[in-house]
């Protein structure tokens, strides 16, 4: 069976519905999620640890985990990517915590410039480059994630609040409060 990869709607395809499903009784029936989903999966992961091997390593726990759980999936107008994802971070959250590692954020310089949008100051853009590690440093986990997902990654909205499981607009809400902290970091006011 294979399963549509561009353009996934909010909710899945019912031929999608079907394979979850099935694949609840039948762990064989899993392989055509795991083909759709590995790519993404595994990529969201490196973007993280920046090490291909651990990546590859935590992606297969990602799916093991995945696979050992499905029975408990239940679809509540979440897409199943989202339960993936959430599972994802979670692996790369334990991987830091156990390890004792510093998280390491890869900023591009395009990405810079939405966030630089979003903290408009007088100070130019060139400033907020250099001095962004120095904020993104001062977040707490939770809040580098959700900068992280919505200006590095450009996911929207929707997206971020299914990944770490809150409601889009408590996703918003929380984006625009961080937003605000690192402002007042950037203008030296904390």
């Amino acid at each position: 069976m294979v399963i549509k990869e561009k353009g996934e709607p909010q909710r899945q395809s019912k031929a999608e519905e079907d394979l979850i499903l099935e694949s609840q009784s039948d762990p064989e029936a899993f392989k055509p999620i795991y083909e759709k989903y590995f790519k993404r999966i595994f990529l969201f992961v490196l973007h993280r640890v920046e090490d291909k091997q651990l990546a590859a390593d935590l992606t297969s726990q990602v799916f093991l985990k995945a696979l050992l759980n499905l029975k408990r999936f239940k679809f509540r107008g979440l897409p199943f990517s989202a339960w993936l994802f959430r599972i994802a971070l979670n692996e790369c959250n334990d991987f830091f915590r156990k390890s004792k590692r510093y998280r390491i954020v890869t900023i591009e310089d395009n990405m810079i410039e939405s966030l630089y949008d979003e903290m408009t100051t007088n100070t130019g853009e060139d400033d907020l480059r250099k001095r962004l590690p120095a904020i993104l440093s001062k977040l707490s986990v939770e809040e580098l994630q959700l900068i992280e997902l919505r200006f590095f990654e450009q996911r929207p909205f929707k997206e971020v609040a299914d990944i770490i499981g809150i409601t889009e607009t408590y996703a918003k809400v929380k984006v625009y409060r961080i937003l605000q902290k690192m402002k007042k970091f950037f203008l030296g006011q904390s």
